[in-house]
């Protein structure tokens, strides 16, 4: 949908002159041109010398010329009061006072650029009053009518099951600028812009766009329902980065800020909406969407300021319905809170609908890597104990961390991790995954992501089927000593420590397994076809 850039709030001046009323009174611009395309927001008439007193400001003023004063100096102030005013034109009917306007008063009109008309013809002002009146107020039932539209789209997409950002959006689209959330502490929460046209030009980055216009923009307050400081919980700021707002996009500025009060009262609604604000940013990132040469800067609004250190990539994906939609807000302020306390710069961010927190994490100088995953390893699963949101190890999220790498490598290395952490889903319980050490997993994760789980599904049954078979018959698996047997690197003293059972009985185990699989397993091809096996098994099962 495009933005509702063509739509008028009140009548122009040059509308004004086109209407009946006025068109017979063969009106005519003698200064003030450029003031044809404003807005003329009431319609006054009056013959008083201090008429401007009376005024508040975007009147179309209609007058015979009686009270103007004779004098070139009462002309000349008549018209700057006018103008100090802000009236959107002034409007002379010649006859009654003046056969041709005096030049004081045009000269006057020109210097302080007010919009100067005069009228050949008498006409009834009444009529004029009355059809510029009809006019405006028709046009603001329209503006009401596109704003509430709007409203009705922004509410049925929460009854769907949405929140502030996708009103957000959905305002931004409206407007056909970018926009931002702000606290009530000036800090972004979420920044949104117009989805456009695949084919037209890149639209500006909302956050940039909001860093250098935020001060030019219209700001609309969402209140917070408390007295004082309580009284505005956050800001809305369109910025005119395509075009100026409009006055349907201010009123429709209001009613979404309305909107926004009810749902950010039902929770933490701040701190959810800055991490899927951060969230956003990172997957813009990982998928190319942020250029390296943009993301430090972005970063930096959002509060992540690593300096020359290198980055670490490091995902956290959670099992699927683990969080509630309301429990996104409680998990992103407690694990903002446990990784505060690490005391390195942390960029954390949410992404509700794939189940994942990315993050960034500044490596200081000197410190190893490991370490630092340690402990956001740590620091990510007490967040989600905290907010009671702790499983057994089958249903526990999985943490990969990537490589440490400058800001080149941080979109590349946040993607790898996102993906690795989707193939790890289902091994056996680790704090933390090294996304490098999960290229086997990855590789047959996107096998099957393509389409081939009759690949991967052929392959396990030529390789381990007949095991598979024995096993759902046999009162003695023996699929846990081939598996004990391979993660041993075929190393028989140590797979039996780790079975509890002595070498002769490996040894009994170990025979039958190469009897039904009609394969050697001292040979070290066969054990890489076995080891691949085990572990495309998970992924076939999956489909």
């Amino acid at each position: 949908m495009g933005p509702e850039t063509t739509i008028e709030a009140e009548i122009t001046v040059r509308r004004a002159l086109e209407l009946p009323a006025l068109r017979r009174g063969l009106p005519e611009v003698v200064a003030g041109a450029a003031g044809l395309d404003g807005p003329v927001r009431w319609v006054h008439a009056g013959e008083v010398p201090n008429i401007a007193s009376l005024l508040k400001g975007g009147e179309l003023l209609l007058t015979t010329g009686l009270g103007l004063g004779a004098r070139p100096t009462e002309l000349r102030a008549f018209v700057r009061d006018l103008a100090d005013r802000r009236i959107a034109a002034l409007v002379v009917e010649l006859g009654a006072r003046f056969t041709t306007l005096p030049a004081a008063l045009v000269d006057a009109a020109r210097e302080c650029g007010l919009t100067l008309i005069q009228l050949h013809r008498e006409v009834p002002y009444v009529t004029v009053t009355e059809e510029i009146h009809t006019e405006i107020v028709n046009s603001h039932y329209t503006l009401l009518r596109r704003a509430d539209a709007l409203i009705r789209r922004c509410t049925d997409a929460l009854l769907r099951g949405g929140g502030a950002p996708e009103v957000l959006r959905l305002l931004a689209d409206f407007t056909g600028n970018p926009l931002c959330l702000e606290s009530a502490d000036g800090s972004p929460l979420y920044a949104a812009g117009p989805q456009g046209d695949d084919d037209g030009p890149a639209d500006a980055d909302p956050l940039l766009a909001w860093e250098g216009l935020r001060d030019t923009g219209v700001r609309v307050d969402v209140p917070g329902g408390g007295p004082g400081p309580d009284a505005v919980r956050a800001r809305l700021v369109l910025l005119p980065v395509n075009s100026p707002a409009a006055p349907v996009h201010r009123i429709a500025a209001a009613r979404a800020a309305d909107l926004l009060a009810v749902v950010m009262l039902q929770s933490r609604q701040e701190e959810v909406l800055a991490a899927r604000g951060r969230g956003d940013f990172l997957a813009d990132l990982a998928e190319g969407r942020v250029s390296a040469t943009e993301a430090p800067g972005q970063a930096r609004l959002l509060g992540f300021r690593p300096g020359g250190d290198p980055v670490v990539p490091v995902v956290m994906r959670l099992p699927s319905g683990l969080v509630s939609d309301g429990g996104w807000a409680v998990l992103a302020q407690v694990l903002r809170e446990e990784l505060t306390a690490l005391g390195v710069p942390v960029l954390l961010g949410v992404r509700p609908v794939e189940g994942r927190v990315p993050l960034l994490v500044a490596l200081r100088a000197g410190r190893a890597r490991e370490a630092l995953a340690e402990r956001v390893a740590q620091a990510l699963h007490t967040g989600v104990a905290r907010a009671g949101l702790d499983r057994p190890a089958a249903a526990r999220p999985v943490v990969v961390v990537g490589a440490a790498g400058e800001w080149a490598a941080a979109g590349s290395g946040l993607r790898h991790a996102a993906q690795a952490a989707a193939a790890a889903q289902g091994l056996p319980h680790q704090p933390w995954y090294d996304a490098r050490r999960l290229d086997i997993e990855l590789l047959l994760w996107r096998l099957r992501e393509q389409g081939g789980e009759e690949v991967l599904a052929d392959f396990v049954t030529r390789a381990i089927g007949p095991l598979l078979r024995h096993d759902r018959a046999a009162r003695q698996p023996l699929l846990p000593t081939l598996e004990a047997y391979l993660a041993s690197a075929g190393r028989k003293a140590e797979t039996a420590r780790a079975l509890n059972v002595n070498r002769q009985t490996l040894y009994d185990r170990l025979a039958r397994i190469a009897h039904l699989l009609g394969t050697d397993l001292d040979d070290p091809q066969t054990v890489l076809g076995l080891r691949l096996a085990l572990r495309a098994r998970r992924h076939a099962e999956k489909g």
